[in-house]
This record gives C-alpha cells, sequence and structure tokens, in this order.
C-alpha cells in the first residue's frame, strides 16, 4: 500500500484519538474513539484503504466519503455544514482546501487547522480542531466574507460542527427540565432519521439538552462506550444527532450542534466574519463516569478555574426575601459567622423601589428608603465578622415599572409595535445598544468599586423573545450574547479578583460559553434534598463538584413544600460550592450545632471533593450511591442515599465505585450530621462497626464483590469515609 503518512494527522490524547485525511478537495474524518496508536505508514494507508464504503444500489457512481464540512456536493444527503445564500444565488457551495496546519504536544493533544474556500459565496471558512490533555476535543468554526467580494451581503443562516458515529452507537441520551427540575435525562434509541433539539430562549434553557450522548446499547456510569458534544453558548441553540440509511461514508451517523442563528441576523458583507460557538465533543470507554472524568479534567485546567478554597456561603434570598431591615440582616449575618460561614450574599432588593419582582429592575443604585446609610453598614459588619460581602444583580433585565423604562423605552428589547408580554413582570435590556451596554457597565463597575465586592451572583429570570431591535425589527439574538461577554470580561478585567456566578432562574444558563467567564453556576432554584439529588448528579456529568452551588435551605422546601430532616439536607448540599438559604436566625440550638459541625466537615473534605474523581454507582431510582475519589486514590467520601421506597428489602452487595482492588482501605461512617433513620434494626455486621469508628477491608470486597448496604428510610443519606491503608 502506498504511503499516506504525510497526509493523515493524528491527534491523540488521554486514550483518545481524532484522524484525518487531508484529502482533497474537502479533507475527511477517518476516526473519532479510541486511541489507534501511533499510526506507522502501513497502519495510516490501511485506515485511508478501508475508509472508501460500499458504491450502493440507486446511489451516487462513487463511494460517499463524510468530510469536515460536508455539503451536498459530496452526495451527503443530511444536515449540512452551513447554509445560507447570496441575495438568492450562490447556494450550492463548492469548498476546496486552501491551507492546513498542525502541531503535536509532547504530553498529549495538539491542535490541527484547515482553511477552505467556496468561491462562488466568496466565503472561506477555517475549522480549528483542539484536543486537549484531558481528551475533549475543541471544534471552532469561523466563516469570513472575503473582501472585495460582490457587495451584495451573504445570508448566514445556520453553521453546524459535525463528527461521525460508529454502527454500534445506537443508544441516546439527552436532558429536558423546568423550573426546580432541570437536567432530567431521557433516553432513546437512535433510529434513522434526525433527532434535534432546538432551543429558543435566548439562552440554553431550564430544558438544556446539555451534554449530548450517544453510546452501545444499555451504558451506565461505569460502563459503556459513549460519544458526547456540549455547545459552549449562552444563547439560542441547536443540536443533532443523524442517521441516514447510506451512514455517513464508512461511518453510521453524525452528532453536533451550532447556534441556532435567526433569520437575517448573520449577514455577511465584504470582510465581515462570523465565529460559531465551540463545540466540545468528548469518547469514553468507562461509561458517563469516564466521560465527566474528561470535561472535570479540562475545566481544572483552565487558567481561570478557582484556585481558592471554595467559601461557605449564606445566600439571604430564602432567609428574607424583599424584607431588607438592615437590623434582621445585621443578626442573619452574626448567626452566619458563628456557624461558619465565609460568604454572606446579599440576594434581591437592595436597590431602588424594589419592594416586590414588580418593579425597580434597571435601576442599580442602592434604595436610599430602605438603606439610607447606603450597603456600607451590612458591608462593614460582614467583613467585622471576618466574612466576604457578594451582592445580586440581573442586569439584562428591566421592569416597565423602573426609573431607566420611564426615561429610555427604546432600550427595552423587542420590536417596533411594542414590547410582547411580560415574565415575572420584568422585560429584556437591549445589550447590543451601545448606550444600554455602557450603561450597565458603569453601574456594576460603581458597586463594585464602591463595596469592594468581591462576589456578583448574576440572575436572569426569563426567556428572551423577539429578540429585535431599531425600526426595521433587527434580529440581535446573537448580538445580545456577544454583548454579555464583553460586559462580563470587561468588568473582570477591571476586577481581576471578583467571582460571578451565573444564575437563570437557577439552572437556566449552564454552559461552557459563561463559564468562561463566571466561576460557579446556581444549579436550581429547588433546594428539596430529594430533587437535589438528582439535580446535582446530572448537573456534574459536565462540571466538578466545586463549580457546583449547592445549598441547605429549611425543614420544608419553599419550592416543593416537602419536609426533609436536616441529616438528609445536609449531606446533599455537601457535594459541591456549599452553602445555606435559610433564615437561621429561627434555628433552634440543635439545628445551629449540626449546621456548625456541617460546615467544619465541608472544610474538612473540600479539598478532596473539589480535586478528586466523581464516581457514581449503577443502580434503581430509589437510591443512590455517589462520590468522590482521590486522583491518587487514597481517600474517598461517598453518600448511600434513598429518595424512595422500593420493593426491595435487601440490596446485596454494592460495589464502590473508583477503588483500587488491589489496595486495602479504612471505612468508616461519618455520623457528624447525625445517623440518618434506619428501615431496619440492625446491621449489615460491617455497618455496625463502622459506626463506632474504622473498619479495615480489602479493595476486593470493596470494589468488586461489594458489601451489603444498609436500608434507609426514604430522605435520608449516609456518609462513607473511605482510606487506603499502608
Amino acid at each position: 500500500m502506498p504511503d499516506t503518512t504525510a497526509r493523515i494527522v493524528s491527534l491523540r490524547a488521554a486514550g483518545t484519538c481524532f484522524v484525518v485525511e487531508l484529502s482533497e478537495p474537502v479533507p475527511r474524518v477517518l476516526h473519532w474513539g479510541p486511541d489507534l496508536g501511533e499510526l506507522s505508514g502501513e497502519d495510516a494507508a490501511a485506515l485511508v484503504l478501508t475508509a472508501e464504503a460500499a458504491v450502493l444500489n440507486n446511489a451516487m457512481d462513487a463511494p460517499r466519503r463524510f468530510t469536515v464540512w460536508p455539503t451536498e456536493a459530496e452526495g451527503w444527503s443530511g444536515t449540512p455544514a452551513h447554509a445560507g445564500h447570496l441575495a438568492g444565488t450562490a447556494a450550492a457551495p463548492r469548498l476546496h482546501t486552501l491551507a492546513t496546519s498542525s502541531r503535536q504536544e509532547p504530553g498529549g493533544g495538539g491542535e490541527l487547522t484547515i482553511e477552505l474556500a467556496d468561491d462562488t459565496s466568496g466565503l472561506d471558512f477555517t475549522l480549528r480542531y483542539t484536543l486537549d490533555p484531558s481528551g475533549v476535543l475543541a471544534v471552532a468554526t469561523g466563516v469570513t466574507r472575503r473582501g472585495g467580494a460582490d457587495p451584495a451581503p451573504y445570508d448566514l443562516s445556520q453553521v453546524t460542527t459535525l463528527l461521525p458515529l460508529p454502527r454500534r452507537a445506537t443508544e441516546l441520551l439527552d436532558f429536558t427540565g423546568k423550573w426546580s427540575r432541570e437536567r432530567s435525562p431521557q433516553r432513546r434509541p437512535l433510529n434513522h432519521g434526525t433527532h434535534a433539539r432546538e432551543l429558543r430562549r435566548g439562552k440554553p434553557g431550564l430544558d438544556s439538552p446539555y451534554l449530548v450522548t450517544v453510546g452501545t446499547p444499555g451504558f451506565g456510569f461505569r460502563d459503556g462506550e459513549v460519544w458526547a458534544v456540549h455547545l459552549a453558548w449562552s444563547g439560542d441553540q441547536r443540536y443533532l444527532v443523524e442517521r441516514l440509511p447510506e451512514g455517513a461514508g464508512t461511518h453510521a451517523a453524525v452528532l453536533g450542534g451550532g447556534e441556532l442563528l435567526r433569520a437575517g441576523e448573520i449577514r455577511l458583507g465584504p470582510g465581515d466574519s462570523y465565529q460559531a460557538p465551540v463545540c466540545h465533543y468528548a469518547w469514553s470507554d468507562e461509561g458517563l463516569d469516564g466521560l465527566a472524568d474528561r470535561f472535570h479534567t479540562l475545566l481544572r485546567n483552565r487558567p481561570t478555574h478557582p484556585r481558592t478554597p471554595r467559601p461557605v456561603i449564606l445566600n439571604s434570598w430564602e432567609a428574607v426575601y424583599f424584607d431588607h431591615d438592615l437590623d434582621r440582616l445585621l443578626r442573619l449575618a452574626e448567626r452566619a459567622a458563628e456557624v461558619g460561614v465565609e460568604r454572606f450574599v446579599l440576594d434581591d432588593g437592595w436597590f431602588s423601589g424594589r419592594r416586590s419582582d414588580h418593579a425597580g429592575l434597571g435601576d442599580w443604585t442602592v434604595d436610599p428608603v430602605v438603606w439610607p446609610g447606603g450597603l456600607t453598614p451590612l458591608v462593614d459588619h460582614v467583613r467585622a465578622l471576618g466574612m466576604e460581602f457578594g451582592l445580586w444583580v440581573e442586569p439584562e433585565m428591566v421592569n416597565l415599572d423602573s426609573d431607566l423604562a420611564r426615561e429610555h423605552p427604546d432600550w427595552v428589547l423587542g420590536p417596533a409595535a411594542g414590547v410582547g408580554p411580560a415574565a415575572r413582570h420584568q422585560h429584556v435590556l437591549d445589550l447590543a445598544n451601545p448606550d444600554v451596554w455602557e450603561y450597565l457597565l458603569d453601574a456594576l463597575d460603581g458597586l463594585v468599586e464602591k463595596y469592594a465586592i468581591g462576589y456578583l451572583k448574576w440572575d436572569h429570570n426569563r426567556e428572551v423573545h423577539e429578540a429585535v431591535h431599531g425600526p426595521a425589527d433587527r434580529p440581535t439574538a446573537h448580538g445580545q450574547v456577544t454583548a454579555l461577554y464583553r460586559l462580563l470580561d470587561t468588568l473582570k478585567e477591571r476586577h481581576p479578583g471578583l467571582e460571578i456566578e451565573s444564575c437563570a432562574s437557577g439552572g437556566g444558563r449552564i454552559d461552557l460559553g459563561i463559564l468562561s467567564r463566571t466561576d460557579r453556576v446556581w444549579a436550581s432554584d429547588c433546594n428539596d434534598p430529594v430533587e437535589r439529588q438528582a439535580i446535582q448528579r446530572w448537573t456534574a456529568q459536565l462540571l466538578p463538584p466545586e463549580l457546583i452551588g449547592s445549598h441547605v435551605g429549611p425543614a420544608t422546601s419553599h419550592t416543593t413544600d416537602r419536609f426533609s430532616t436536616d441529616t438528609f439536607r445536609l449531606a446533599t448540599a455537601l457535594f459541591g460550592h456549599a452553602g445555606i438559604e435559610w433564615d437561621i436566625t429561627g434555628c433552634t440550638p440543635q439545628e445551629l450545632a449540626r449546621l456548625t459541625a456541617w460546615t467544619a466537615l465541608y472544610r474538612e473534605v473540600r479539598p478532596l471533593l473539589h480535586s478528586g474523581r466523581t464516581v457514581r454507582a449503577d443502580l434503581e431510582d430509589a437510591v443512590l450511591l455517589h462520590g468522590v475519589v482521590a486522583q491518587d486514590g487514597a481517600s474517598a467520601l461517598y453518600a448511600w442515599a434513598r429518595v424512595a421506597t422500593s420493593p426491595e428489602g435487601q440490596w446485596g452487595r454494592v460495589a464502590l465505585p473508583g477503588l483500587d482492588p488491589g489496595s486495602r482501605y479504612r471505612i468508616r461512617v461519618r455520623t457528624d450530621l447525625g445517623e440518618p433513620s434506619w428501615h431496619q434494626t440492625g446491621g449489615p455486621a460491617w455497618l455496625t462497626a463502622a459506626l463506632d469508628g474504622w473498619v479495615t477491608l480489602p479493595g476486593t470486597v470493596l470494589a468488586v464483590a461489594g458489601v451489603p448496604m444498609p436500608t434507609l428510610n426514604p430522605d435520608q443519606a449516609m456518609l462513607l469515609e473511605v482510606r487506603r491503608t499502608g
């Protein structure tokens, strides 16, 4: 076979690889998935030889190919990589390669850049594939209209990044949800046709697909081969998995995503460019936990990833709501400091005219009636108690009952015919308007500067509909997001130590685009521990625990009205960036003692929780076993939780995931938060001993054979600490 090594690029890292043949006129994808090793000339030639599919009956007279930029010119009948037109013409692109370059990193990973051109439309395309040492493949795409081209604008309606899937990937997992029930998983078989998820909410939304995963049948947390994509974009989105009867070259299906562009939004004149959001792809042969580990490693290796210990937070919302009484808040701060809180956050209600959610949004000045001395008395008191001070803001929104809306009605985003219906009594500001953008930057900059604020809880409490502006109703959904990014970037440049939380009615804006500019997310407005067990479990499919806000609330949840014990609530909130959402001035001495023990436990275990590997067992929905194992395997913390009753009386032996079968371990039950309520009269024997102290067991028992687990009553959790001996 001829030597094809020179035209084969293989990016390899952490047991995965991405292989492209620099063929003409457009390079094609040969492989994405398990590492094929260092390809010799003979190996590369074999891969190219086997990349030719059969010529089918009643089909093209040449084998179909799946290229890096699939179009109908190659006989591709699926979703094209891009779509658009030049004043009704140039709708059949014929691309060719302009240039390619690649580099390999010594420690794994590398980059491949491919430059393509379509002379008919005058468009140039740049594809940049970057394989991180974690094994996550980032694909960035840019589209540029050449200078000197036809002055008529090219209307770009779609750019979609697509990678191939093998025939064995036949089961699909993505997510849906609603307020207080985000990231609810849904599975289905991958059949012929297009499975598309389109989001027109101006943000990923509470029903975000989040991480679209396709895998071998029955894949779980601990096993199965999986391929996944995440779109790093905080606006309208489109994900798809597509399987055609004729396949995709020698591949069976494709997986992809891109920004959902509104009609007429991206019009490229000569010299104009469009940068598509980055798509992050990952493969794992160790199930969903292996996939999560890749993304957690990617995020933790970012230069902007939080490096300081994640402080215990008290957020004032569920403690006082809009009742901003200084004396009450001073007492709340004092009690917070007593139980071990490290950051006090003043939520909604502090700014001008804000006595309810009907008015005040947009007027980012401290209310002189409620706060005659400004925020200084509270801020100074919080700092004197040894805590950081944070503040809630919702800069992108406006109430029509506000000075800002009355003075600048044209700053409200919407059609010239008038704004549409309110949501939560509010509308959206036109961030793409330079005057609006400057106003918000000045207001936020002034607040942060005046009060030396170290933390902003940045909210976004409605969907963005009719995202048009100006007398001609020009679409600006894309511009709204890029303006938000510039606002966040500029604010952080001016205040390098500032941390920002992404909140959007809870977990409605969680994506790697917003997280490249923020420091954590609010997973959900729901602090009910039953719901939170599931929400945090699946939020962790993409994000490590230290980026996930997890607060303990009062005994009766304000979102579900369900009562739960403090032991269960505290154990649930431990596995994240922990905080309190509760009027703890009304707590009993016993509750305060348990809160204090909880914050002490969190400070003890957060080095492990915020650096280790997240692991989850594949069990029935009534019980959950999840935990974090240190990267070196020397320690672990698990939660055994029951969220509902079940017919089973005994669970039998359950293996603790992530431990080394060849090691020996000590294990004990952490009772700092109290014992759970048992649905049994005693045992198992090992557990009885572990409640009194350390029990030594071999890894073969803990990680392979498993140990019999106790039967808990519903809405209960037990913490297990494991340490390697020797």
